[in-house]
C-alpha cells in the first residue's frame, strides 16, 4: 500500500514531522480507516526516499500519540481514534495549511485585503463547494 505523502525538502519542518502530520491528516479525513494496514517502515522509507530512522521516528511518535498500533509479526495499523480527536486533527491540519499560505502571501508583500480577495476568488472558483 502506497500512502499519498509528499515530502518537501524546502520546508523548515523536519521530514519525520511532515510524515507524521500527513498520516494524521489521512486518518482524520477518513482516507485511512481504523484497522487499515500501513506500509512497513522500510517500505515507506523506500517510497519516500528517506532514511529508515526518519520513518521509524514518525511511526514511533504516531504510536505514542495513539494514532497507530504495531502488532508484533502482523504489521502496523490505524488505531481506533475518538471522533472528537479526528475533528480536532482536521481543524489543525486546515489551519496549518492556511497559515502557511498566509505566510507566503505576506512574504510577497500582499496586504490583508489582497489575501482576502485572493482567498475569496479561489473559493468562488471551486465548483465542488
Amino acid at each position: 500500500m502506497e500512502l499519498p505523502i509528499k515530502i518537501s525538502q524546502q520546508s523548515r519542518e523536519p521530514i519525520y514531522h511532515q510524515i507524521e502530520n500527513q498520516i494524521k491528516a489521512l486518518i482524520a479525513s477518513g482516507q485511512l480507516q481504523t484497522g487499515s494496514p500501513l506500509p512497513s517502515i522500510r517500505a515507506l522509507s523506500k517510497d519516500l526516499e528517506v532514511s529508515v530512522i526518519t520513518t521509524r521516528r514518525a511511526y514511533q511518535d504516531l504510536e505514542y500519540q495513539g494514532f497507530i498500533q504495531t502488532l508484533q509479526g502482523k504489521g502496523t495499523f490505524v488505531a481506533d481514534i475518538n471522533p472528537a480527536l479526528k475533528q480536532e486533527m482536521k481543524h489543525d491540519s486546515v489551519s496549518q495549511a492556511l497559515s502557511q499560505a498566509i505566510d507566503t502571501a505576506v512574504q510577497h508583500n500582499y496586504s490583508k485585503k489582497q489575501i482576502k480577495e485572493l482567498f475569496q476568488s479561489l473559493l468562488d472558483s471551486r465548483g465542488d463547494l
